[in-house]
């Protein structure tokens, strides 16, 4: 079985900010519900045995959308609510969706944050590469908007976040530094919960990044593959939607 994880609990601070009312930026569209960023990413070409959305803020009208405009995959989809969204971070909407697929056979899981556009021909090559995956984008690294890996001397994967937009800092030589994609897939059921165990609630309340930190921390450089995105749009704001718009879409 393959599954796919999404996650769209945060309060989309910034995407209402820039709007001037309260939105689920998930779910915004300016042309019908097929040009929502939650359509585009789960009307993928490629097709997962289960579909997991984690919801939080305004879940309500999130379930609604997912009944109304996912009919297809109604028996494929399972809602996950975040009831912490508002004072926890990204980190327990992962820890959620985990949890909820525990106790099922599967062999892969891809893991995407909610608010990205990612062409489909890309995401093809995450869904289709036979081991796990790293991504990364071709945008600039801007400690104001960027989630940001590098490797060090020995290969290994470390993430840099600020969630204050203020300033990154490295305290090591390093090999190469990238803009993340966002997009991840775990391709080892039993390291990614060794991982997921090893993470202590407190951590959870955190960001995303300290589950994906540990499961790449246990793998050889030869045990996953580093894939960028042709096109990629982290939409923080309108503007980043309507970018995507003016790009087409692809």
């Amino acid at each position: 079985m393959k599954i796919l994880i999404v996650t769209v609990a945060g309060m989309s601070s910034r995407f209402s900010e820039s709007l001037g009312y309260p939105c689920l930026k998930c779910l915004y569209n300016e042309g019908g519900f097929e040009e929502s960023l939650l359509y585009r990413l789960v009307n993928q070409p490629y097709r997962f045995d289960l579909y997991v959305i984690v919801g939080g803020f305004r879940y309500e009208e999130l379930a609604r959308a997912v009944r109304e405009n996912f009919k297809e995959l109604k028996d494929r989809i399972l809602l996950v609510e975040n009831r912490h969204y508002a004072e926890y971070g990204s980190g327990y909407s992962l820890y959620a969706g985990l949890e909820r697929i525990r106790d099922m056979e599967f062999d892969e899981v891809v893991f995407a944050e909610g608010d990205l556009f990612v062409d489909g021909e890309s995401f093809q090559k995450v869904c289709n590469a036979p081991g796990s995956v790293i991504t990364c984008s071709r945008e600039a690294i801007l400690a104001e908007k960027a989630v940001v890996f590098y490797t060090d001397q020995a290969y290994g994967i470390h993430y840099l976040y600020d969630t204050e937009h203020r300033f990154l800092e490295v305290r090591e030589p390093f090999r190469g530094m990238f803009h993340s994609g966002q997009i991840w897939k775990f391709a080892d059921r039993e390291r990614l919960y060794k991982a997921v165990s090893s993470t202590r609630r407190e951590e959870w309340q955190g960001t995303n990044l300290v589950l994906v930190q540990k499961y790449f921390e246990m793998l050889r450089r030869e045990e996953y593959e580093i894939i960028t995105f042709r096109d990629w749009i982290n939409c923080n704001t309108v503007s980043d939607y309507r970018k995507m718009k003016e790009g087409g879409g692809k």
